[in-house]
């Protein structure tokens, strides 16, 4: 059945407002996280490690000029902004970070958040820049539903499926710590607790070491453009481009095929490190997610979308290749989007 614009709102608010935490990890770990980010680089882009066409990335964003963007490449849109992971898979991928993910209190925090009496970490990230520029666009982050998950679909997919409404009875209930360190100008975070259709909120300076609980794949946020306007500029910079950390000059540099077109002070920099959890509100949830006995496929997936779009009389062609299928994935956006209708410069905004 189709769902309403009310009823995509209702179905993209989190299941509680995020959770403002002070104090989220020591300094020990907070200069052990930075050290991995020195030593383990460079860092490739978001965007480079999470779409590989324009069509991919708008699926997962918002904005008015959307339709404008899908004549560009990714060149074109490519940010300076830099993603690693710390783990993946509830697997640490550098041991002196253990105690960072394999963390109780961040377990607690998440069956809390939750009213849960289950959850397992799975996976921590990092996002790192400079000043860079940023479209004031927002986004969830990926979605997950029982058998269709990041490990084994795209992230456009998977936030098409949550968008669309027609995959709640499958979702994975998700829990954040997401993190920050950066004490330059503007950078903060903006979200959108009461549905797209909802005011946002922001959660602003000081941004050492604070951090929110929250259900980030059901909450449009963005982080706002990190720096003074006047210093955001990166010209060499491609989708290509790396960040790594110069010990000789003391700096991060970014490159474009070997040659540094941005260098950083460390005090320009800003951090966000993203911890997540599944959680499982009792043991016969816990039973379900780890049985597979109720997982969706790919193909159940892509047959539900496609009988959708009939439904609302949208003419596409079945796809042979439905993961790489452009027409089919614009089809998906133009007939899935629903967006933040208000911002910091509309009138009532908070």
């Amino acid at each position: 059945m189709s769902r309403t614009l009310t009823q995509l709102n209702d179905i993209l608010r989190p299941v509680a407002p995020p959770r403002v935490l002070e104090g989220v990890y020591t300094d020990d770990q907070h200069r052990r996280i930075l050290d991995v980010l020195k030593q383990h680089g460079p860092w490739r882009t978001i965007i480079a490690q999470t779409f590989d066409s324009i069509e991919e990335l708008v699926a997962t964003s918002s904005g008015p000029d959307n339709d404008q963007v899908l004549d560009l490449t990714l060149d074109d849109v490519a940010g300076a902004h830099f993603r690693g992971f710390f783990a993946r898979n509830s697997t640490v991928l550098y041991p002196e970070l253990s105690d960072c993910f394999y963390n109780s209190r961040f377990l607690d925090l998440a069956k809390a958040y939750w009213g849960a009496e289950y959850a397992r970490p799975t996976m921590m990230l990092f996002n790192f820049c400079g000043p860079h520029h940023s479209t004031l666009t927002s986004h969830l982050d990926a979605v997950t539903f029982r058998g269709i998950r990041y490990e084994n679909s795209p992230t456009w997919l998977l936030n098409v499926m949550g968008r669309s409404g027609l995959f709640t009875d499958h979702l994975v209930k998700m829990a954040q710590v997401i993190t920050w360190w950066y004490l330059g100008e503007n950078g903060t975070f903006t979200y959108w607790p009461d549905g797209p259709l909802g005011d946002p909120k922001r959660l602003d300076h000081p941004l050492w070491n604070k951090g929110v609980v929250v259900q980030n794949e059901a909450m449009f946020h963005r982080g706002d453009p990190v720096g003074r306007l006047d210093e955001r500029d990166t010209p060499g910079l491609k989708n290509r481009s790396l960040l790594g950390w110069d010990a000789s000059r003391d700096d991060w540099a970014i490159t474009t095929d070997g040659e540094a077109i941005r260098r950083y002070r460390p005090e320009e920099m800003r951090l966000l490190v993203h911890w997540n959890a599944e959680v499982y509100a009792d043991r016969d949830e816990l039973a379900k997610n780890m049985d597979h006995t109720d997982d969706l496929t790919h193909d159940i997936v892509f047959e539900r979308l496609l009988a959708d779009l009939r439904a609302r009389g949208v003419e596409v062609a079945e796809p042979s290749d439905p993961m790489n299928d452009k027409d089919f994935i614009r089809a998906l956006i133009a007939t899935y989007t629903i967006a933040p209708t208000t911002d910091w410069a509309t009138p009532g905004a908070v």
